[in-house]
């Protein structure tokens, strides 16, 4: 198996992402969860650029005990005109303690005369005294041919010429850049395969931005003509387009292309570490990306659930547990007897033995989605659907009525109050709350009635609210769609309202949220078990 080294840079080229911007201990923790994955390098900056990356290398020479990677500093080779022995930014590179530094230099000959306003002999040159020099320091080096592609492209000579000024001077690693992201997977496997050809025993690694969106593909492409180090970022985060998303290249390399870069058993923690990095990055992953988003092994055709419960290889590409992942099987009108069965199982209701039952929660599904019910993002009102149908009825409380009023007063303060009539505990309760809008004060009625019988209440919190109107060309009388995303802390449920009424259809959903909250917290207790026929137990 050919061994390839993974290289994270998230959090350096990751954190020039547009909006995003990481406190030192942001960066500790991710490079702490980075380091479970078992990759080789963990970029952590450049020092000497800014008070934060100095903090950070500081701090983690006594608070950053790495297990796997071992940690980079970056920075650029030598000023134009300098001593490298003199250099500041080298200087920076030495004082931060690693034992690997990286640093970058220009390939392309348009950036040495116009960028650098220097001479191409002094471009190389830099590049050469810079490696050297860091070399008798006793560190490694990895070297950064910055706009490779670019520059081997236009004057192959001299792009060449540098990385082999580099490569001689000791640089342990030359990494070929594409900096401006606009390089296609073929144009790099030729390329890579040429330089790994003319290089011979030098080290060659690959660094890809997305802007023609294919730094994974190209990524791969490097590593099939030679590569043995690619570097990324976690989630593909990363200037403009992002660079290379490594949540993807690092199990498209061990599951696909039989490339060794991480540990199997550390594979398993893919998913849960992108997530991690997301979470503290405050940038959510997309669900349908790939191997790591919630959509990643979700289906919802009929028929795919159908084969999916007999084979779960004939529409998943790899088990998803293998990258921490899990099958997830989507209820929506395209669903097939398999997936309400299957659904229902994990509820802990069989319904193999009675397809009236599953027919008919088929027909309520298709009818509700079709007047903007979406149950594909409503898994509690789902399961209260199905109990519903399996001939469960919920008997923590009964709804009699409710009122809503708002008051608009005349320095601009919006008062809103809900009254709120129930049978619960076999009491007629009347409640009334105040609250920052109808949702609000509905749920502290609610609360305010109920909350004595049930104090588990406390527990339950609503996480998100979201409100989409539907056929917009019906104005202030079209359908409304509420979702609310609710937790106890151990579960988390969403749960649907649809109403020409706001307030009715979040007051639907709302019901079925603490509904649920209450199924979730008796679930082993006998009003919720089902007899054989469907019917609650005496």
């Amino acid at each position: 198996m050919k061994q390839v080294e993974i290289y994270d840079t998230t959090l350096r080229d990751g954190s020039q992402r547009e909006g995003l911007s990481l406190t030192v201990e942001d960066k500790l923790r991710i490079a702490r969860k980075i380091d479970e994955l078992g990759i080789a390098y963990i970029e952590g900056g450049w020092p000497g650029a800014n008070p934060k990356d100095d903090e950070f290398f500081s701090r983690a020479k006594t608070e950053l005990k790495l297990e796997s990677a071992e940690l980079v500093a970056f920075g650029s080779t030598r000023r134009a005109g300098a001593e490298a022995a003199t250099d500041e930014v080298l200087a920076a590179l030495i004082a931060a303690g690693t034992q690997t530094v990286c640093i970058v230099g220009k390939t392309w000959d348009y950036h040495v005369t116009e960028a650098l306003q220097t001479t191409l002999d002094e471009g190389v040159a830099m590049a050469r005294d810079s490696v050297a020099y860091l070399k008798s320091r006793g560190l490694r080096v990895f070297f950064d041919a910055e706009h490779f592609f670019d520059g081997y492209k236009r004057n192959s000579d001299y792009a060449m010429e540098v990385i082999r000024a580099a490569a001689d001077a000791g640089a342990d690693c030359v990494v070929l850049c594409d900096t401006n992201g606009g390089t296609l997977p073929h144009e790099v496997e030729e390329i890579v395969g040429s330089v790994h050809n003319e290089l011979g025993d030098v080290s060659i690694g690959a660094h890809f931005h997305n802007d023609s969106g294919c730094g994974v593909a190209n990524a791969l492409a490097a590593v099939r003509s030679g590569a043995v180090q690619v570097q990324g970022c976690i989630n593909g985060l990363g200037e403009r387009c992002g660079n290379a998303n490594l949540s993807q290249v690092i199990p498209n390399l061990m599951l696909k292309m039989g490339v060794d870069c991480v540990p199997l058993e550390s594979l398993e923690r893919l998913t849960e570490v992108s997530h991690h990095v997301a979470e503290i990055a405050n940038l959510p992953i997309d669900p349908q990306a790939a191997f790591v988003g919630s959509s990643a092994f979700a289906h919802k055709a009929g028929l795919h659930v159908s084969a999916i419960a007999r084979r779960p290889d004939a529409y998943e590409h790899i088990k998803p547990e293998l990258v921490g992942n899990g099958t997830r099987l989507v209820v929506s009108e395209l669903a097939g007897r398999s997936t309400v069965i299957i659904k229902a199982h994990e509820m802990g209701i069989d319904l193999e033995a009675r397809p009236d039952v599953v027919a008919e929660i088929l027909t309520t599904l298709k009818n509700l989605e079709h007047v903007g019910y979406h149950f594909e993002a409503a898994d509690g009102s789902f399961e209260l659907l199905v109990r519903n149908a399996a001939g469960w009825e919920q008997s923590y409380f009964r709804l009699e009525g409710f009122r809503v009023i708002m008051e608009s007063n005349a320095d601009g303060r919006v008062a809103t109050e809900a009254t709120i009539k129930v049978h619960a505990g076999g009491e007629r309760i009347i409640a009334t709350a105040e609250g920052n809008g109808p949702v609000n004060a509905l749920d502290r009625a609610l609360r305010e009635a109920i909350g004595s019988i049930y104090p588990e209440l406390e527990n339950l919190h609503l996480t998100d609210f979201k409100v989409r109107v539907l056929d917009t060309s019906k104005g202030t009388g079209a359908v409304t769609r509420v979702l609310i995303d609710s937790t106890d802390g151990t579960h988390s449920w969403s749960t649907i309202g649809v109403s020409e009424n706001m307030i009715e259809a979040s007051w639907q959903a709302l019901q079925d949220s603490i509904i649920c909250g209450l199924v979730n917290s008796t679930r082993n207790q006998p009003q919720l078990a089902l007899t054989p026929d469907g019917g609650s137990p005496d």
